[in-house]
């Protein structure tokens, strides 16, 4: 934090500086002097100056213009540059006056309204190359980031193709369901058939986690569907499957194979733990700008480490390198003898 406020106030300071220089440039190739009343007029415009550009500064940062899209912020950018324009010109021509720092000739001199729109203009199309500076600075800066995260994906995502099988399709979910198809080949051909076609669904769409960054909600819900299905045949009466998903986040963006995750953990922390089995509640709802993905199942944490393990570890991981701090995870106990998975997500607009 400390290493950029220097670096802020080091380019304010060499902003103004380099506007200081370059009156006093002009003012000796035109003059062949340079006067005190010059070195006190300069010395008060960098006076106002700086404190002038921080405070647009501060109302930047406060009412974060710097994510509002061009048409909402210029005109609010041209709104408080002109105001910021005119208080500084005001003060800069009150202390011009108050110390009597004009070295035109009196009778050329022009009246102090008409001096203060002339310097409001001057004052404004300065302010308006430090904004402009201001946010070509931070453009950078933030496609900078955005570089740097997507090769932390990238790399995240290599690391999760050579452990996609074992965190998110565990070979003994593959076994089991593969010995329950067996037992209905004869059975039951029908269930069969379709427990097949759920198995490879499953399987397809754990091949493709590391080619895409988002899938819509609707297709990692049908997934999720495929994956529990087969596991009431193993577990029949004792697993029961609930959704109450909001039709509305259905096409917002997941990571893929984020909830088919936490259904697992869900399954083999919760579920397959209790003799009498349990319930798996998945929902979905809008809250504002963000929407909210919920799995409660029957069980207790009992601070397992099965419950900070790698596929809830990179759950966030692909949180935080696709959403930032807009997103959030977190997994708890809850009344009831319940745990719950929650994940909030910003709207997808």
């Amino acid at each position: 934090m400390l290493s950029k406020i220097s670096r802020y106030w080091c380019w304010q300071i060499c902003g103004w500086g380099v506007f200081a220089l370059i009156n006093i440039f002009f003012a000796y190739t035109y003059d062949k002097t340079i006067s005190g009343k010059l070195v006190t007029r300069l010395f008060i415009a960098l006076s106002l100056g700086i404190p002038v550009t921080h405070l647009i500064r501060s109302v930047i940062i406060k009412r974060n213009w710097l994510i509002l899209p061009i048409e909402k912020i210029v005109p609010r950018l041209l709104a408080c540059i002109i105001i910021a324009g005119f208080v500084y010109s005001l003060s800069y021509l009150t202390f011009f006056q108050l110390f009597n720092l004009s070295e035109a000739d009196p009778q050329k001199q022009v009246g102090f309204l008409r001096n203060l729109v002339l310097r409001t203009f001057d004052s404004s199309l300065i302010l308006t190359v430090w904004v402009l500076i201001y946010y070509l600075y931070h453009f950078f800066q933030r496609n900078k980031k955005q570089e740097v995260d997507t090769f932390r994906l990238q790399s995240l995502v290599k690391e999760l193709e050579l452990k996609t099988i074992k965190s998110h399709i565990n070979p003994h979910f593959i076994f089991n369901s593969l010995n329950s198809i067996r037992a209905l080949v004869d059975e039951n051909p029908e269930r069969a058939r379709q427990a097949i076609t759920e198995l490879s669904n499953i399987l397809r769409s754990s091949m493709q986690t590391e080619k895409l960054e988002t899938v819509p909600l609707e297709q990692e819900l049908n997934i999720v569907k495929d994956y529990l299905a087969l596991e009431q045949m193993r577990f029949e009466e004792r697993l029961k499957v609930q959704f109450n998903m909001d039709e509305d986040t259905l096409k917002q963006p997941v990571p893929p194979m984020m909830l088919q995750t936490l259904a697992e953990n869900a399954i083999k922390h919760g579920i397959s733990k209790r003799v009498n089995g349990g319930v798996v509640v998945i929902t979905s709802a809008i809250a504002g700008d963000h929407y909210q993905i919920v799995i409660r199942n029957t069980g207790f944490l009992n601070g397992h480490a099965g419950h900070t393990g790698f596929g809830l570890q990179s759950t966030q991981d692909r949180l935080n390198l696709l959403f930032g701090t807009k997103a959030t995870f977190e997994i708890r106990d809850i009344p009831g003898g319940m745990v719950e998975a929650k994940v909030i997500i910003p709207v997808n607009k």
